[in-house]
């Protein structure tokens, strides 16, 4: 458990970094935009490069590489033959795909956001040519960053976004000083300005990828250009990844319709793509501070107990990498619920505007439990080199999805974008249950009733700390308090409900005698004090 919990601390360090920038990112960004029309044009473009990027690379980045590394890594050459050939291959891979992204960006955008306004439309399509370079740049640095990860070299991966969040502030920043703050008009916006913002994204994603090729060294590996594929398995690789490719695809799929739907929104002027793109990212703030940093190095060690035929070590890391999990995402679900306006309030620009992004951050957290499971899950199917079985369950949940985002076109405009949330973590929640059926079959023994039975100390904490957080905050004066007044006042408002959840689940969990709570708190201890 020792290098388990060194590599989490390191990792969660540095997620917990890079988020809190991110998050800083994001505030800076609606302060100079707004979160209305023109945020929203940009929000679409900047995210198209990682909808194409999941897309194409997802499947060979995320399900291929750590395990086959792993399995190369046994060779003769330590597998510097292999990753080679792998980088040589996935290079040409992402630049042609970059330019092609690029040459439609008319097209993706009207995909993404048919319902947006013409002026709308022109603008996230200016925005698009921009930003649809980043694909190649975030394909580099994910090779480089599982690579890394692979080689047990865990830092670096999670520390380098901190660069490209730091350079877009600097960028949004600079905007704020030349052109002023707050909302404009899709029709006020000049060349200066788009080159500006787009600019400042973009190479932010270049300089984050800069700086992982600098760790390189440390792999031990000394690779160059190899296009003689002939031979490195890419018939074992492409049935790997051809699967995910195809679940990723179907994710995006229903990525597109709940965006549509999202865009309905958006063009009434209700809350659509940047306050869901913001709830959002308060949402996945946890899983990728605790999920990642738990569950990599766990990751990492599955695919060496299957690489080497120890198969019943799987199960009793499986069980100890969810129930860590789940201590912590148990906790953080609390701590955002009771403290779901004043967090809302980070990206907003009113207090009105904090509630209408509570409710949709409300509805995502239905998720965040189901998912924080779904890691490992998923995870341990690619440690056994299975991607076709996570695409069904995969193509289970985006159908799930897409139908729900769709039935929230019933919905008034103001509520469609939280119905788009809840129906992603209902069916986040359904692909969970699928999933751990499944792998009980390939693996064995879960051990289930004993995740179960954690879970259920955990709730039993939960519930009464969510609830004194939320006291805590009407004390604090409610949806018209101080904690909703501003950004810097939402954040100090966020930190006191969340203590306040935190020492009271704690307590009760030490009071229930929680096995998990002393090495998890152990774990958190060791990466505060890194």
């Amino acid at each position: 458990m020792s290098s388990i919990g060194r590599a989490s601390a390191l990792i969660g360090a540095g997620t917990l970094a890079s988020r809190a920038t991110g998050l800083l990112r994001s505030v800076v960004l609606v302060t100079a935009l707004g979160a209305a029309a023109s945020a929203d044009s940009f929000n679409v473009a900047n995210s198209l490069p990682n909808a194409i990027y999941m897309i194409v690379s997802t499947g060979i980045l995320t399900a291929v590489i750590v395990p086959q590394i792993v399995k190369a890594s046994r060779a003769e050459d330590g597998g510097r033959a292999f990753i080679s050939k792998l980088f040589t291959l996935g290079t040409v891979i992402l630049l042609v795909v970059a330019v092609v992204a690029t040459a439609f960006a008319p097209l993706l955008v009207r995909l993404y956001a048919a319902k947006f306004t013409p002026a709308q439309i022109d603008l996230s399509t200016a925005f698009a040519y921009w930003c649809l370079p980043q694909i190649f740049f975030y394909g580099m640095y994910a090779m480089v960053g599982e690579t890394l990860n692979a080689r047990r070299i865990f830092g670096p991966y999670t520390w380098a976004p901190i660069v490209n969040n730091i350079v877009s502030i600097a960028g949004f920043g600079l905007f704020i000083v030349l052109f002023g703050s707050g909302q404009k008009a899709p029709t006020a916006w000049t060349p200066e300005m788009i080159a500006l913002i787009g600019g400042s994204a973009t190479l932010g994603i270049i300089l984050q990828t800069v700086v992982l090729f600098l760790f390189w060294k440390r792999t031990g590996i000394r690779i160059g250009p190899d296009f003689r594929w002939r031979g490195m398995g890419l018939g074992h690789i492409g049935r790997l990844a051809g699967w995910t490719f195809l679940m990723v695809l179907v994710t995006q799929l229903a990525a597109i319709v709940q965006s549509q739907v999202q865009s309905t929104a958006s063009a009434d002027d209700q809350a659509g793509q940047t306050i869901a793109l913001n709830a959002g990212l308060i949402f996945i703030l946890p899983y990728s501070i605790i999920a990642l940093s738990i569950g990599t190095p766990y990751f990492t060690r599955l695919s060496e107990h299957v690489a080497q035929d120890r198969f019943d070590d799987v199960p009793k890391d499986v069980s100890s990498s969810v129930r860590s999990i789940s201590l912590l995402i148990v906790l953080s679900t609390a701590a955002l619920v009771a403290s779901a306006v004043p967090v809302s309030r980070l990206f907003t620009t009113s207090q009105s505007q904090a509630v209408d992004a509570a409710i949709v951050l409300l509805a995502y957290l239905v998720g965040l439990i189901p998912i924080g499971i779904l890691f490992t899950v998923q995870r341990t199917f690619y440690a056994y080199n299975d991607t076709r079985t996570p695409f069904w369950f995969t193509a289970v949940q985006a159908a799930v999805a897409a139908a729900l985002a769709a039935a929230s076109l019933q919905l008034a405009p103001e509520f469609r974008t939280a119905g788009v949330a809840l129906g992603q973590s209902i069916s986040i929640l359904v692909q969970v249950v699928i999933a751990t059926i499944l792998l009980r079959r390939t693996v064995g023994n879960l051990r289930v009733r004993v995740w179960m039975l954690s879970l259920g100390r955990y709730l039993v904490a939960a519930i009464p700390a969510g609830a004194l957080g939320w006291l805590t905050f009407l004390l604090l004066g409610g949806v018209d308090g101080w904690t909703t007044s501003s950004q810097l006042l939402g954040a100090v408002g966020t930190v006191i409900i969340g203590a306040v959840v935190a020492v009271v689940y704690i307590a009760i969990l030490a009071a229930l005698r929680a096995p998990e709570l002393a090495p998890v708190m152990s774990l958190v201890r060791r990466r505060i004090r890194r």
